[in-house]
């Protein structure tokens, strides 16, 4: 006998999916406490596995090339204290949250927040259009890995040297006038344009890189989930945005892969110590990593500093060998030594140069290691410029710079592997027929996101991976959590949430989740979106861009075409959500409309199944139970069933006197 659906069904059929019941977005428990529902559904193999999975999503490159850099140019300590702060009063809460939901209600992040309410389905569709918009730049990040990991089966590396013109039998031009590791860089490995406007050919190397890196992820993404200083700083408003910004990104939050990878667990695995642990290994990466950058960009500060003091002292002693400024140096100076400029430490140059430098002329310059260590350096400036630059002096280093890029490619593609199931995982659960063709419907995401991204490989991609990285994920995953946060604390309910985890966990937790979800996480969201719609406002979007002629980078302002590009992307990204508000409030008016010309029999037998649909929605796997107060606020679906204590089966003899009744009427 097939399940009656209520005739009150105007809200459960705009969120549940084609062919779906409401069993299907629950766990529901059979006399024996086995789970008898969702029996097709992935699971994990182990623990280990699914915290491997979570720390390889949020563990990424953001947290080698830009939670350093924060620290450094934030007042180091400070700033490490604040992120903290916010880490736990608005990471923790709200991972904690995403996972919570994302294991009850077994669904990704359509189903999720669909069932809770389906007003605010969109959020879903958001998260899943932010994860395509990372996963196409994020894509070419690992392109760029792979190109440099297969540079380094040589030696001498490419970017050791600068290269010879052989017209002129002289150095490049372009490679003299900064280094050799920005010139493989922009030159070599880009070939970059000298600003947006100027958009080039496709660079058909890293066309092939970029094949070659979408064609991992698909391959793995077949095989399914298994595969996975001074405290003033704190008053500065910049710096708490940066920092709850990146406290944002490094946990994830928002994308709908947490969601998704918590819905493979089992229901009652603890996964408030999850939320803990995967936020402890997060932050503890990133400072192991600012450790390692701050030893290697103080070492590359120091060899250029050094290099500096060389140059210096190559030229005083020109200028001594044609009988000028010769009282400077020599014997009545002690401590300078031209013919041997690796005798002379930093601190003696730093010190004649004190004296002397308003007397030596324009082309001796001072050589301070602060100074090259305040040159903050961050994203693939890191990666590709800096790093490249140490390893090419480390001996043996096409072995180590094997190793780095091979970590960079580990780091990307565990998190791409985790923002493709943000993407899957909710088409799958909500659309059966994308369901039952995973394979079909993996390889033409990727190949779709393929198409896309030959966007970043023409000679200007790099422009469009730092206006995607700066503006397409930013505000729409702010705007997404904060929905999320709202549709959690004020439309289901705290005190509903919480009895749906102590179900789960078989404890409560603390009373603290509470006002954190519903206040504090939300203002704080709220603020950091303010803030970055202001910056946005009142500072023109800019970006670094690279000149041919004076081989240095300079900062220009996005064009109007460019500008009218983020704003277009942001938008996109945030549309489901007042989208899918508005058509589930015409779709529900609709019904109503279409009910209130039908009377007589058909109308006294929609009332007889309001009373057990419309606000507790018990089907034939519940029971009746005294609503608290907020429930009575928030009339919505359960997360999941509380139990055998709490809810049984209906006996299939009642199910069918009850049609009976029914017939009867």
């Amino acid at each position: 006998m097939t399940e009656k659906p209520p005739l009150d069904s105007n809200e459960d059929e705009a969120w549940l999916g084609e062919g779906q019941s409401e069993t299907q977005l629950t766990t529901v428990c059979g006399p024996d406490g086995v789970e008898t529902c969702d029996a097709d559904r992935p699971a994990w193999d182990s623990k280990i596995q699914y915290v491997l999975a979570q720390v390889g999503f949020s563990v990424g490159l953001g947290n080698v090339w830009r939670f350093p850099y924060l620290c450094h140019q934030n007042g180091g300590g400070a700033f490490m204290l604040l992120y903290v702060f916010l880490l736990l009063i608005v990471g923790v809460p709200l991972f904690f949250m995403e996972l919570a939901a994302g294991q009850s209600i077994r669904q990704g992040s359509i189903g999720v927040w669909k069932h809770i309410s389906p007003k605010l389905a969109g959020i879903g569709y958001s998260s899943c259009m932010v994860c395509f918009y990372v996963a196409l730049y994020y894509n070419v990040i690992i392109a760029w890995s792979l190109f440099y990991m297969g540079n380094s089966f040589q030696y001498p590396l490419p970017w050791q040297q600068c290269p010879v013109d052989v017209t002129t039998n002289d150095t490049v031009k372009e490679c003299a006038g900064s280094s050799p590791t920005s010139y493989f860089w922009f030159r070599k490995a880009l070939d970059i344009t000298n600003s947006i406007d100027e958009t080039g050919e496709f660079n058909p190397i890293m066309t092939g890189c970029l094949l070659a890196a979408w064609a991992i992820v698909s391959l793995a993404m077949i095989k399914g989930i298994k595969s996975s200083a001074k405290l003033e700083i704190w008053g500065n408003v910049q710096v708490w945005r940066q920092a709850a910004t990146q406290v944002f990104f490094a946990l994830g939050l928002g994308y709908g892969s947490v969601i998704a990878y918590s819905s493979y667990n089992p229901v009652h695995n603890n996964c408030h110590r999850d939320a803990l642990m995967v936020s402890g290994i997060n932050f503890m990466t990133s400072v192991l990593a600012s450790l390692v950058v701050f030893v290697v960009l103080g070492f590359r500060a120091k060899n250029i500093a050094l290099r500096c003091v060389a140059e210096n002292l190559g030229l005083l002693s020109l200028m001594s060998s044609h009988g000028s400024n010769q009282h400077l140096v020599g014997p009545g100076w002690p401590g300078i030594n031209m013919t041997d400029p690796s005798s002379v430490s930093i601190a003696e140059y730093r010190e004649w140069y004190r004296h002397h430098s308003s007397i030596v002329g324009p082309n001796i310059t001072d050589c301070s290691l602060e100074q090259e260590m305040n040159k903050g350096i961050e994203g693939t400036g890191l990666a590709f410029i800096a790093f490249t630059e140490v390893m090419a002096l480390f001996p043996a280093s096409p072995f180590w710079s094997t190793l780095f890029f091979l970590m960079l490619l580990n780091l990307g593609l565990s998190t791409m592997f985790g923002t493709m199931q943000g993407i899957l995982t909710p088409l799958m659960d909500n659309f059966s027929l994308l369901g039952r063709h995973r394979t079909l419907l993996t390889v033409s995401s990727c190949a779709l996101g393929f198409l896309i991204g030959l966007l970043f490989t023409q000679r200007s991609g790099n422009y469009f991976v730092t206006m995607f990285d700066d503006y397409s994920a930013t505000l729409p995953l702010v705007i997404v959590v904060i929905f999320e946060t709202i549709s959690v604390a004020w439309v289901y309910g705290t005190d509903r949430f919480l009895d749906d985890i102590e179900v789960m966990l078989k404890w409560r937790p603390p009373v603290v989740y509470k006002y954190l979800w519903k206040y504090v996480c939300l203002l704080a969201m709220v603020g950091l979106l303010a803030a970055s719609l202001l910056r946005m406002v009142f500072k023109r979007p800019t970006y670094t861009a690279w000149n041919q002629t004076t081989a240095s980078e300079m900062t220009l302002e996005y064009p109007g075409w460019a500008l009218a590009m983020i704003v277009l992307l942001i938008v996109v990204a945030s549309l489901p959500v007042p989208i899918g508000y508005i058509h589930f409030t015409l779709k529900n008016h609709m019904v109503r409309d279409t009910r209130s010309e039908e009377g007589g029999c058909q109308e006294v037998h929609r009332e007889l199944y309001t009373k057990c649909s419309s606000t507790e929605q018990l089907d034939s796997n519940s029971q009746h139970r005294v609503p608290s107060e907020e429930e009575e606020a928030h009339p919505r679906t359960a997360f999941l069933p509380m139990g055998n204590e709490h809810y049984r089966l209906l006996p299939q003899q009642e199910v069918e006197d009850d049609d009976e009744q029914d017939t009867v009427v």
